[in-house]
């Protein structure tokens, strides 16, 4: 459970994996979250999508609100520390293998975010100007090709040749 909600928060917030890392119980039971992103310290606003509510409410449920959302298992090898957020190389990990099992090879720390993003421009491509913002980025073909859908448009491109 904690693994697919990590996945579908990812894919519904457009936070870094070292943001998703950071979220508490607390954050998670209002439908909006505010996170200040340790990257840039901007402060992002997401919703806590409708399709995950009730998952997530059971997830949650006889959690503290101040434990990491996605607690790891084990105690951290060097500090000793328990009920610490699972790490980078945990969420790769365990994204990996999640795409294994589905015939994908070309998973990262950045699939989920990107991912967010390629849904709302497939979705709408007028909001290429809301995704710049959320990424940060200042030229659309960064948006574009960070999101990977420059290759899309040049296939659609193609097809609608005559």
């Amino acid at each position: 459970m904690r693994n697919y909600l990590f996945f579908c928060i990812g894919i519904y917030s457009g936070l870094r994996v070292s943001d998703l890392l950071t979220i508490r119980v607390s954050e998670v039971k209002s439908s909006h979250v505010n996170k200040v992103e340790q990257k840039n310290k901007n402060n992002k606003r997401f919703i806590i999508h409708p399709s995950i509510r009730h998952d997530l409410s059971l997830y949650i449920a006889d959690m503290d609100d101040d434990d990491y959302l996605f607690v790891g298992r084990q105690k951290k090898t060097i500090s000793q520390l328990r009920n610490q957020p699972i790490d980078r190389s945990t969420a790769y990990r365990f994204m990996k293998e999640a795409g294994k099992q589905f015939g994908l090879e070309e998973i990262g720390n950045h699939t989920l975010r990107k991912t967010w993003g390629y849904r709302l421009y497939r979705q709408d491509e007028r909001n290429l100007a809301l995704l710049m913002d959320a990424f940060g980025h200042s030229d659309m073909r960064v948006t574009l090709r960070y999101i990977g859908t420059t290759q899309d448009m040049l296939d659609r491109a193609t097809l609608r040749m005559r």
